[in-house]
């Protein structure tokens, strides 16, 4: 391969045929150096070409392959950790953590539920939630204690923040409430599976008794906000479920119909308590919590507090 060729994050999944947080855990481990273009990280041809051919040697006898990889060798304080979620908040949480300490933050951006299960098998070090769950009425917590049992972990909040329903502008169909999605006339588009716009959406419908069957587009999938809205812009869709702050960026209508609670998730390991002590510090920085607050659209009267906590 030539010098001079370099691939994103996908490519090399697509490559090797792994997910993408198989390729982030190998950059966690040190094992796929890469190098950052603005937010994006990119792999040099030549350092993945040198990965497989390391990984094919590995059956030779040891004295064969007399290398050392040196970026194995890292501190508790120096190596990468994986941020998981989407919204552009974790972006300026990612900024403080590396400003204030010497870890690297790489991004994920998995649905919540996904990012809670990568973060169960190990793959991911900090994840956002925002999963209704229709029993108690309750925000994350519910899923947390059934995906992580065993697991010691630390619940925080992040922001709260409106969640609702992306609408034309002028919103002619008058779309206002859950049972209007059911009206034949209006198309909507989802969310992939175990995001926490799909979770919201299918909770609601179980509540209000509503089957996903009568819903024309249910069945068609985006895997972020900013997609969905833009469907609803160009006329792909009348109907999209999200967030405020995407409807805005895009010049979109917005129906608010929920204050969600937009949390993070860490184990609490030995590795991690370092981190978790500069999370909690900046989270309930004043620096942080304006920065959050000239984005609009955000609620930070409870960013920071321990909504639970495992001992």
């Amino acid at each position: 391969m030539s010098k001079e060729i370099s691939y994103t994050i996908e490519e090399v999944s697509q490559l090797l045929k792994v997910s993408k947080l198989t390729i982030y855990d190998l950059i966690k481990k040190g094992e796929l150096p890469v190098f950052r273009v603005g937010r994006q990280m990119r792999m040099d041809a030549k350092d993945l070409d040198h990965y497989i051919k390391h990984s094919k040697s590995t059956q030779l006898p040891i004295a064969s392959v007399p290398v050392v990889d040196t970026h194995k060798i890292e501190t508790k304080e120096s190596h990468n950790i994986v941020i998981s979620g989407q919204d552009i908040v974790l972006d300026i949480l990612g900024k403080h953590i590396e400003k204030c300490s010497t870890y690297k933050t790489l991004r994920s951006y998995s649905g919540s539920l996904n990012s809670l299960i990568s973060l169960y098998n190990g793959d991911c070090d900090i994840v956002s939630l925002h999963m209704f769950d229709g029993d108690t009425g309750e925000y994350n917590l519910p899923y947390v204690k059934r995906i992580l049992t065993g697991y010691p972990y630390i619940l925080l909040n992040l922001v709260s923040r409106k969640a609702g329903f992306y609408v034309q502008k002028g919103n002619p169909l008058n779309i206002t409430t859950w049972t209007d999605l059911s009206q034949p006339h209006i198309y909507m588009i989802n969310r992939e599976k175990g995001s926490g716009a799909r979770i919201l959406l299918d909770e609601q419908l179980s509540i209000h008794r509503i089957s996903s069957k009568t819903i024309s587009g249910y069945e068609v999938e985006e895997t972020n906000h900013l997609s969905v809205a833009s469907a609803v812009v160009t006329g792909k869709a009348d109907v999209g479920v999200g967030i405020e702050k995407v409807a805005k960026m895009v010049g979109i209508d917005f129906v608010p119909l929920i204050t969600e609670r937009y949390d993070l998730v860490m184990l609490k390991t030995p590795e991690n308590e370092s981190l978790i002590r500069i999370v909690k510090g900046i989270l309930s920085s004043s620096l942080f919590q304006s920065e959050i607050n000239s984005l609009g659209d955000y609620d930070d009267s409870q960013t920071g507090s321990i909504i639970y906590e495992t001992y």
